[in-house]
């Protein structure tokens, strides 16, 4: 063997342990914040549920009946997406569910004659949707992994001035909800207006809400309500993208340090049987040269 490709050989498994080394890393880093990110979801849960069933009561009991976010638009002309992507990549396939996702639907949308405005969440969602020349308005970045209250409000306020305002009639949701760390899933979920389920009270045995009394005025308990259910809601999606991005992130990076592994087996035997194959080349080299010297004797 070559002392030249014995070198570069050597120089390719050092430089494939460096990047296996980083993958290692990122991957228990990655694996860390799932627990932390995933504690952070269930923390959350038992506001939203609560919030979610006292606007459900209100509006049971007649408060807000009239009122667009509750009941919508008669006529759907433009919808919002709030499509939560990552501001960073190498987390495989997690920002491409969710491109595609709100891609896909505002396709169909623009098939029924609707038109669309996206509120991008995560650099690589602003990114994509700018590439592709779609009609965008503030984006949010910088805090994908670790979400605050504090974003989740003012992404709540935005959305809702953009409803109340007029500019979009409708307000989705996109995101990858947070199963376990084995499972996530892309969903898309009504914002603005409310759900019906939630709009109209829900079901009967929901509805026990509809007797209460409050004070002051249920409309004016509801207009107060209204925004925080909803910075509920954002704040509730920004936490499941976050910890299903750890969670993606985890696995990728575990696939690159399997790989980087097996690609340092394979050039580790790529090596060692050149080295073998040269030395046995020298085996030979030396028996044939020493039996012509005894043929020479001879």
């Amino acid at each position: 063997m070559a002392g030249g490709q014995e070198r570069i050989l050597r120089g390719r498994i050092r430089s494939v342990q460096a990047t296996k080394k980083i993958t290692r890393a990122m991957e228990l880093i990655a694996a860390s914040r799932i627990v932390k990110a995933q504690q952070r979801v269930v923390a959350a849960v038992p506001y939203s549920n609560l919030i979610t069933e006292v606007v459900r009561d209100l509006s049971a009991g007649g408060a807000g009946s009239n009122k667009p976010f509750l009941a919508g638009r008669p006529e759907v002309k433009t919808v919002c997406y709030i499509a939560v992507a990552a501001d960073r990549g190498l987390c495989g396939g997690y920002n491409t569910g969710v491109l595609r996702a709100t891609e896909s639907q505002i396709k169909l949308d623009a098939a029924a004659g609707r038109s669309h405005l996206v509120v991008p969440i995560g650099r690589k969602a602003e990114g994509y949707f700018k590439f592709r020349g779609y009609k965008m308005s503030k984006a949010f970045n910088g805090f994908t992994d670790n979400p605050p209250y504090v974003i989740a409000k003012e992404i709540g306020e935005y959305v809702v001035d953009l409803f109340t305002s007029g500019q979009v009639d409708r307000v989705e949701l996109v995101y990858t909800r947070f199963v376990s760390s084995g499972t996530q899933e892309v969903v898309q979920r009504p914002l603005v207006p409310l759900g019906g389920d939630v709009a109209e009270g829900g079901d009967a045995k929901n509805t026990a809400g509809a007797n209460y009394e409050f004070e002051p005025d249920p409309d004016l308990i509801l207009d107060t309500l209204l925004p925080r259910y909803v910075e509920a809601r954002v704040y509730a999606a920004l936490l499941n993208a976050a910890a299903s991005e750890h969670a993606f992130r985890q696995r990728a990076m575990k696939s690159a340090t399997d790989n980087a592994e097996e690609i340092i087996n394979n050039l580790s035997r790529i090596m060692n049987r050149a080295r073998q194959d040269a030395i046995t080349t020298e085996i030979m080299e030396i028996v044939g040269g020493a039996e012509a010297l005894s043929s020479d004797k001879n």
